[in-house]
């Protein structure tokens, strides 16, 4: 039986404290909050998306930054193992859309509830209000150090084995502050480039007068630089002060993040307003539309085809004067309006910042660690476990999954 010592009380921290203590370890886990799970609390809207219930082969596609990494992971806890899980301690859960599995309840803090009580069963001992300040190496243990409580008394604690499941630097308010990076590198890991993604996206297009305007059933195309499309995606948007969000934003974002962080090219976006219709169908509604709008100005002519807020932009963006009248609009001017509502290219200059970003791209580099184990090559009986690791995914789940499957793999591993 060995001392095992978790550092951080959320999604990958409870599972490794779980399966470390089913393993018949004695385990203490250190959260700095003063209660577990505080950014499970917030995931899904407050409703928790806790994993997906997509064949498990498809995980691996939703993983969009080193999925090969996650294969022994997933084999050892995937998807279906998680809805297990989560059933036999007391849950009950339902998919919805895209597979996105959720509690019965529509409440993120059943799922804690769960949780914690399964804690309690496995005998772990919980800390709360515990910051843990530095880990370092004591021959073949290691050695925490952490404020103990609301009256910060310090504490140095020796263990067998030490797990490291303090998140990133996303949602900074429910204490991810990046102190496992800090860990990583006084023990000589490298920190990959981090930054926001899961986010919004900034565009140099001005944007702020229709901030707050919602759409739906509207699709983007991300292309490379040579033109080839590389991301394809219907869905909801949202328009805001500095560029633009909503789900299906926040999911190309991980690109952007990725070719930023790296400063590569970016992707182009482009948005599809009425993606279920051809170039050509959109050209013939627009002329049936017009022969009831002969004698409106231009501009004033849109309503039956967009929100009021949009129509100033768009056809700014057709280059027709919008005090024409539509009688005395040319074949080519309509055409020109057809192929602005089915590709108008928004500029992205950067991601929204990490208070509003759902997770944190870049981290650990995963080749200094063992994928079976989730344990460090570099220092023995110390392990790494959910988002400070250099793995992401898209939304809908996935980013927890990759949290229980690598928490249950770190945990499973110590005997």
């Amino acid at each position: 039986m060995s001392h095992v010592i978790v550092i951080g009380g959320g999604a990958a921290g409870m599972m490794a404290a779980i399966a470390a203590a089913k393993n018949g370890n004695s385990v203490k886990l250190l959260e700095k909050n003063e209660k577990l799970g505080k950014k499970i609390y917030i995931t899904g809207k407050g409703r928790c998306n806790l994993t997906n219930a997509c064949e498990t082969r498809e995980l691996f596609g939703n993983v969009t930054v080193n999925s090969k990494f996650l294969h022994s992971a997933f084999e050892g806890f995937d998807n279906e193992e998680t809805i297990r899980f989560f059933n036999s301690i007391g849950l009950k859960t339902k998919v919805e859309r895209g597979q996105r599995v959720f509690p019965e309840s529509d409440k993120s803090s059943d799922v804690i509830s769960v949780l914690k009580e399964e804690l309690r069963r496995q005998n772990v001992a919980v800390l709360l209000n515990s910051e843990v300040q530095s880990v370092e190496a004591s021959g073949e243990k290691h050695l925490v150090t952490y404020l103990s409580g609301t009256e910060n008394r310090k504490k140095t604690e020796e263990c067998d084995a030490c797990i490291v499941a303090t998140g990133g630097l996303s949602y900074p308010s429910t204490g991810s502050t990046g102190d496992g990076y800090r860990f990583a590198k006084y023990f000589g890991h490298t920190v990959t480039p981090l930054i926001p993604s899961l986010v919004a996206l900034v565009t140099r297009e001005d944007v702020s007068d229709i901030a707050g305007l919602a759409l739906k059933n509207v699709s983007i195309t991300l292309e490379n630089e040579k033109g080839k499309t590389i991301y394809k995606e219907t869905g909801e948007m949202l328009f805001t002060h500095t560029g633009i969000s909503g789900p299906l934003i926040l999911s190309a974002s991980s690109y952007f993040a990725e070719a930023l962080r790296y400063e590569k090219p970016v992707p182009r976006l482009f948005l599809d307003l009425k993606p279920g219709m051809s170039l050509d169908e959109l050209d013939s509604r627009i002329r049936k539309d017009f022969e009831k709008e002969l004698n409106k100005d231009f501009g004033n002519s849109l309503d039956m085809l967009l929100p009021k807020s949009l129509i100033p932009k768009i056809v700014a963006l057709s280059g027709t004067d919008p005090s024409k009248k539509v009688n005395s609009v040319t074949k080519e001017e309509r055409r020109k309006l057809a192929e602005t509502l089915k590709r108008t290219e928004f500029h992205i200059t950067g991601t929204g910042g990490y208070p509003e970003a759902v997770i944190t791209k870049g981290g650990i580099n995963v080749k200094e660690i063992d994928p079976k184990t989730m344990g460090s090559k570099l220092s023995p009986g110390l392990y790494f476990a959910g988002e400070v690791l250099d793995v992401d995914a898209f939304t809908g789940g996935f980013n927890l999954q990759i949290a229980w499957s690598t928490g249950y793999a770190a945990g499973q591993a110590i005997h």
